[in-house]
């Protein structure tokens, strides 16, 4: 068998399957993922998410989870796409500096 050139990237929490009740905890979990794709995927609204989320989370665990949910801009597309808008006006003036 061939090995290929490129490096095979290994994960400890691989994606679950998409059928699973358990892709949403952890898409929810994943900074990459916003909600819009998750209701895409799924038809589950940020409401049902949190609700999901409360229901499956330790108490303390939710809380950490809403905490970096709000501060964090990613979940949200619109936010998303600004924020990265503005890591590339940060990088453009670096360079000329």
């Amino acid at each position: 068998m061939k090995r290929s050139s490129y490096p095979i990237t290994r994960v400890k929490k691989p994606e679950p399957n998409s059928d699973s009740p358990n892709w949403v905890i952890w898409a929810a979990w994943s900074d990459r993922i916003t909600f819009e794709e998750i209701k895409e995927r799924t038809r589950k609204s940020e409401k049902d998410v949190i609700k999901i989320m409360r229901k499956s989370l330790k108490a303390n665990s939710f809380k950490l989870w809403r905490k970096r949910v709000k501060n964090k801009s990613i979940k949200h597309r619109k936010k998303f796409k600004f924020d990265r808008k503005e890591i590339r006006r940060k990088i453009n003036k670096n360079d000329y500096i």
